[in-house]
């Protein structure tokens, strides 16, 4: 999938390399599905995979580039094939409206065991990429 047609771009960010918007998204817009290969590994690793149970998508480029922030703009949101209910997809939804030129970000949520600090820059910034579940139960930092 190009997807310059669908309006984002990777390009150089605070942290490595980003997904940005070229033109206008708003709330509640779905792109994808994310493409990628599915890795039938439970004991896989990727620095970019998404678990999904047993399996991991790697995303492909574009997608691969979505960095982390405590405030994201966007989620990421399973559906099932239409071709094969027992197949799910991964989408991206918009979470609130982006302008050109904006990254698109996504909570990465990780475990307490896979967390590194973070440095997204958000005023509720939990300092580190970590579920917010497991950062609220740490207490403030």
């Amino acid at each position: 999938m190009k997807y310059t047609k669908i309006g984002v771009r990777v390009g150089p960010s605070k942290h490595g390399q980003g997904v940005f918007a070229l033109r206008r998204f708003t709330e509640g817009e779905q792109l994808g599905p994310l493409q990628g290969d599915i890795i039938d590994d439970p004991n896989y690793g990727s620095d970019y995979g998404i678990e999904l149970g047993e399996r991991t998508l790697e995303p492909a480029a574009t997608f691969r580039f979505l960095n982390h922030h405590c405030e994201p703009n966007c989620l990421l949101v399973m559906h099932e094939a239409e071709d094969d209910p027992s197949d799910l997809e991964i989408w991206l939804e918009i979470l609130r409206d982006i302008e050109p030129g904006e990254q698109l970000t996504i909570d990465y949520g990780w475990p307490a065991e896979a967390a590194i600090p973070c440095g997204c820059g958000a005023a509720s910034c939990r300092g580190w990429i970590v579920a917010k579940e497991v950062s609220l139960a740490c207490g403030p930092r």
